[in-house]
């Protein structure tokens, strides 16, 4: 299909402001000497060692290498200038001691969730959510959120009334309709807008007062009465109100943390809606509790979680944290040592990125001027008079096509670039 000059010119316009969007950062230095960090982590399926990279090498030293982006990891360095991987890093030069800090989970293998899979993104239907505290990911359906679909073939295509209502759902706001309309699938149990965080089952087994806080208010739990009956959700006692309550010691294992106790009476007020790492909670104990009790169901599937053959067919133990969990969490002498252990629980995480690329959205125009004015004097001005003699060279190829009304195909472009790099071999013999 034949285009306009101008047709042409917008859709590469285009194309530079999806490129600025989809790449804005510098990948020209590797984050190896940044030490550990939280970083976003790549794996490379070309290289046979299950290493991670960090974002600039995956795309300046592994381009052409098949890749699955593991998202978000903290406590990572980068390992592709370390003796772990043999391909060479060009950000990196100098070849250094292989990792010893890194944790390699089964994401580094290519596998997810409790159930294992591999992640295909062109035949995975469902939303995958990560957990907060281990960083592995999870199927809804391995959450219980909705049933697994019968195959994990390639989504349905959309037809018009769907399209439709996915459309007027992203209008009103509905993004678990809209999600779930793009995929084919009903609407989860909960909607990722009812959520701040997600902790998995295993992680929360490791955590004395995540255990504690099981489907009271503001952390959620699905969980079924019966393996005959449906799912449904547990987020606390429905009356409001705060008690002060005495509990024995449940410090008496290594665990992950998390943050300050607002009464779960406070989730209805303003404090609960306050937003992302605006936490102003003091670290300091006490020695009055202000946990609410432990939810029944949730001592239940604790007690078949616990079991040396595990029993899930009650509840998989996973916790949703609603929006400003961190500021809810009892400070007490039992509650806050368990908290203190992973800093991510009681304050939001800085992720790195790159720095910014001053050069993205720049037009291929703009680019070469750029790189023009970089250039020493005597080599700029020869390269303005090639530039010249190429543009009235090819001024004079188009004009017969304008005259004529013929339109310029891809092959007379590429003939006449042929054309000077043949008159140039002539013009150096």
């Amino acid at each position: 299909m034949a285009a306009t000059l101008s047709e042409f010119l917008s859709s590469q316009d285009e194309l530079v402001r999806e490129a600025a969007l989809a790449l804005p950062h510098q990948f020209s230095q590797c984050t190896y000497a940044l030490g550990p960090l939280r970083q976003a982590v790549y794996l490379c399926l070309t290289c046979p060692e299950a290493r991670g990279l960090c974002s600039a090498c995956s795309v300046a030293c592994h381009t052409d290498h098949e890749q699955i982006e593991l998202f978000p990891k903290r406590n990572f360095r980068c390992d592709c200038p370390t003796a772990a991987i043999v391909h060479p890093c060009t950000l990196h030069p100098k070849l250094e001691e292989e990792n010893t800090s890194n944790q390699y989970g089964q994401n580094f293998r290519g596998l997810f969730c409790r159930c294992s899979r591999p992640y295909d993104a062109k035949k995975e239907r469902e939303t995958m959510i990560q957990c907060l505290a281990c960083e592995d990911w999870f199927h809804e359906s391995c959450c219980n959120l909705r049933e697994r679909p019968s195959s994990r073939e390639n989504s349905p295509v959309l037809t018009t009334e769907d399209t439709s209502t996915a459309a007027q759902a992203t209008e009103n706001g509905d993004d678990a309709a809209s999600e779930a309309s793009s995929s084919g699938l009903p609407p989860p149990l909960i909607s990722g807008d009812e959520y701040e965080s997600f902790v998995c089952g295993a992680c929360v087994s490791r955590n004395p007062t995540l255990k504690r806080w099981m489907g009271t208010a503001g952390a959620i739990i699905v969980v079924r009465d019966s393996p005959d009956d449906p799912w449904h959700r547990v987020n606390g006692p429905s009356k409001a109100g705060e008690e002060l309550i005495e509990i024995n010691d449940i410090t008496d294992e290594p665990t992950s943390g998390i943050k300050r106790p607002l009464s779960p009476s406070a989730l209805d007020g303003p404090e609960a809606k306050r937003a992302k790492g605006s936490s102003h909670a003091q670290l300091s104990s006490s020695a009055s509790c202000l946990a609410p009790p432990q939810h029944p169901l949730a001592q239940t599937i604790l007690s078949a979680l616990d079991k040396p053959d595990p029993d899930t067919s009650l509840g998989a133990g996973d916790i949703f944290f609603t929006l400003g969990f961190r500021e809810r969490w009892c400070h007490c002498d039992s509650c806050l040592p368990p908290l203190q252990v992973d800093s991510f629980l009681l304050n939001d995480e800085e992720t790195y990125e790159p720095p910014d690329d001053p050069d993205s959205g720049l037009s291929l125009e703009e680019l070469g001027m750029r790189a023009l004015a970089r250039l020493p004097r005597d080599r700029a001005i020869d390269g303005i008079h090639a530039f010249n003699e190429m543009r009235d060279d090819l001024v004079k190829f188009l004009r017969p096509f304008a005259q004529d009304g013929k339109v310029v195909n891809e092959s007379d472009v590429r003939d006449f670039f042929a054309s000077l790099t043949e008159a140039a071999k002539r013009g150096r013999q």
